[in-house]
């Protein structure tokens, strides 16, 4: 599954920290997420596409052979 998390962090100007920080999360959850080696929970995806002002399926693409 791909993901806009990065890019859209970046485009806020914001550190893998602030993110984590407004998420509950650790800053290495949210480098596992944006390096493809963790896919969030259904709450976590939730949370992250509210901070990040997105919906879920605009932050989160399946690539074609997971299809």
């Amino acid at each position: 599954m791909k993901n806009k998390i990065r890019e859209l962090r970046e485009e806020i100007g914001w550190s893998q920290g602030e993110l984590a920080e407004k998420c509950n999360v650790t800053r290495q959850t949210i480098n596992a997420i944006e390096n493809n080696k963790y896919d969030p929970t259904l709450q976590l995806a939730f949370r992250l596409a509210k901070v990040l002002n997105v919906t879920v399926d605009e932050l989160f693409q399946v690539e074609e052979e997971e299809r």
